[in-house]
C-alpha cells in the first residue's frame, strides 16, 4: 500500500508539473515574440515623408528653375500675339469708317481669324507646360524612388513607408522618420559627393 501512496504522489506531482509546462511554454513563446517584434518594430518600420524630400530635393529645384524659364518664354510669346492682335484691333475700330463694305468683311475676317490662331495656340502651349510639369515631377519621382530603394536595401530596412501628408500614416515615433537621412543622401548622391 505504501508503494501505491507513492505512486499516487509521484503522479500527482508529474500531473501538476504537466498542466504547468503547457502555460509555461505559452508564456515564453509570447514574450519571445513580443521581443522579436519589438526588435524589429524599431527598426524595420520607418518612412519618409514624399513632400519634403520632393520640396529638399536639390533636383526639383533646379528642374523647377528651367521648367519656369520655358514657361515664362512661352507666355511671353502668347502675350506678344495678344498685344499685336489688340493692336490690329484697335486700329480696326479708328479706321473702320472710312472702310468699304467688303474691307470691312475682310478686316472682321482676318481679326477673328488671328484671334482663333492665338486661341489654339494658347491652347497648346497650356498643354505643352502641363506635360513639361507631369514630365519634370515624374523625373523627380523616379530619382527619389530609386534612391530610397537602394537606400533600404543597403541599410537592411524591410519597408520604408512613404507619407505625403494625405493620413497615409497618422501617426510614427520621430526615430521612424527617415525623411532628413534620406534627403541628405539623396541630394549628395545628386551633387555627387
Amino acid at each position: 500500500m505504501n508503494k501505491k501512496k507513492k505512486n499516487t504522489a509521484s503522479d500527482t506531482s508529474m500531473s501538476a508539473l504537466n498542466k504547468l509546462t503547457l502555460p509555461v511554454a505559452l508564456i515564453a513563446l509570447l514574450m519571445s515574440l513580443f521581443v522579436f517584434f519589438k526588435s524589429h518594430s524599431t527598426s524595420a518600420l520607418v518612412y519618409v515623408d514624399i513632400n519634403k524630400l520632393v520640396e529638399g530635393y536639390d533636383r526639383t529645384k533646379v528642374e523647377r528653375d528651367a521648367f519656369n524659364k520655358k514657361t515664362n518664354t512661352l507666355k511671353a510669346n502668347v502675350d506678344s500675339l495678344m498685344v499685336n492682335w489688340q493692336d490690329e484691333l484697335k486700329t480696326y475700330e479708328k479706321e473702320r469708317s472710312s472702310m468699304t463694305k467688303k474691307e470691312l468683311e475682310l478686316k472682321q475676317e482676318l481679326l477673328q481669324n488671328k484671334q482663333q490662331q492665338i486661341n489654339n495656340y494658347q491652347q497648346a502651349i497650356q498643354k505643352q507646360v502641363q506635360e513639361e510639369d507631369q514630365k519634370m515631377t515624374q523625373t523627380v519621382i523616379n530619382d527619389i524612388n530609386d534612391f530610397v530603394k537602394d537606400f533600404g536595401k543597403n541599410n537592411g530596412y524591410r519597408v520604408i513607408f512613404g507619407a505625403s501628408g494625405g493620413g497615409n500614416i497618422m501617426y510614427a515615433e520621430d526615430a521612424a522618420d527617415l525623411t532628413q537621412t534620406v534627403l541628405n543622401g539623396l541630394n549628395a548622391d545628386y551633387n555627387g559627393k
